[in-house]
This record gives C-alpha cells, structure tokens and sequence, in this order.
C-alpha cells in the first residue's frame, strides 16, 4: 500500500495532470443540464446515474441519452449562453499552479466537446488538450449523433486517452482526478488517481481510491509545501 505522503510526492512531481469535467471541474453533469434544457431531464438523470455506478456500458447509454434528448446545435448554444457551467471552487487556482509548474493540464470528458471547450477557455486549458465526445449535427442544426470514433465514447476510453498522452508526450508520471467509476478505472495506464468528492460522493469510488479528496484545497496544499 503507497503511504499518503508518497502519494503526495508523486502529484508533486507529476508532469502531466488530468481532470475529469462533469462532477470535477465543474460542478453538475453536463448530459443532465442539456436534457433538463432540453425537457427530458428524469428519464436522463436516471441512466446517468447507472451509468456512473458502471451498471451500463458506457456508449450504450450516451447513445439512449442522447437518442432522448436529441440536442440541436442552437439548443447547445443557448445551454452555453442562458446556463453556462459553474466550475467548481478552487479548480482554477489548482490549474493556475500546475501551469505555473509547467505541468501539462488535460481534460478528459465523457460528455460533449462543444462544453468542455467552454470550460476549458476558462481555465486557460488549450484546445488541444481536451478530449471529449463530439456531437454531430445535420446542416439544418438538428442532432445527428455523436462521433462514436472518440475513445471517450467507449468503456475504458479515459484509460485509452492517457495511454495515448505517455505515448505521444512521453510523459513519466500522469495523474487522474474525478468523481466517478470512469475515472478510477483510467489508473493504470495513469500512476495515481486522485478521488474527487467535492460535489457529489460516489460510494464506489470514495471505497476504492487510495486518495480520496473532497477539496481542491488539498491538493493547493500538498504543492505548497
């Protein structure tokens, strides 16, 4: 069993950090605030809920969510402009230092590109380092699916997204943060995963991980020491 303080030392001394987005950085699920936009709310928080508890796999059920929601590019736009997303406290300053540290911040995403991208321009997160599913629209704007080539898109896709990073990067020490069984599931290939409690609690996860967080401060902490 790694001790706590070693576990610090390696987030410390990580070079590459990754985030997951909804119930992470920011601080509601993406798929729900558009199927709650989009009148469909119910049915849709349900299937993520079993989703997240790894009951379904998961292009399964983004498929059979989104095939309810059937989000048009206008109505994602307004979500962004009426509702955009809160991120959650302590997120931007944690992001701000590992920049200062030269460390590379990703994001990794189950939910959709165009809302990432928003989250990521706030926090001063290149394009280029999220990764996140696309949705795909006629020329008239309305849904037309979901890229389902994205490795988001499958069980397991995290775990194929920082294999992909140590890969291209050469990375040594990758770290990955969130809140659900997803993300837990992405270490190995990543050194350490970091639990996320901090907006909603996931038993699963909370049990399992070697480090369990419930604030961002923590982890402020450890790189101030």
């Amino acid at each position: 069993m790694v001790s706590h303080s070693e576990l610090g030392k390696l987030f410390c001394s990580a070079d590459a950090v990754c985030f997951d987005v909804d119930s992470t950085v920011i601080r509601e699920e993406g798929i729900d605030e558009l199927a709650k936009f989009c009148g469909v709310e119910d049915a849709v928080s349900e299937m993520t809920r079993r989703a997240m508890g790894g009951a379904v796999p998961f292009k399964a059920a983004l498929t059979e969510r989104l095939a309810l929601i059937q989000p048009s590019r206008e109505q994602v736009q307004r979500l962004l402009a009426e509702h955009p997303p809160h991120l959650t406290p302590g997120i931007r300053e944690l992001v701000s230092r590992l920049q200062e540290r030269n460390v590379q911040v990703f994001l990794i995403s189950g939910g959709f590109r165009s809302i990432v991208e928003h989250v990521a321009s706030k926090l001063n997160i290149p394009a280029a380092n999220v990764f996140a599913n696309r949705l795909k629209f006629y020329f008239n704007g309305e849904y037309a699916g979901f890229d389902e080539t994205q490795p988001t898109a499958e069980s397991g896709g995290k775990g194929k997204v920082i294999k992909f990073l140590k890969e291209k990067f050469h990375f040594k020490k990758i770290i990955m943060i969130g809140d659900g069984a997803t993300d837990m599931e992405a270490c190995p290939p990543a050194d350490v995963f970091i639990g996320f409690g901090g907006n909603v609690i996931r038993q699963q996860v909370k049990d399992n991980a070697k480090w369990y967080i419930t604030d961002f401060v923590e982890l402020l902490g450890e790189l101030e020491e």
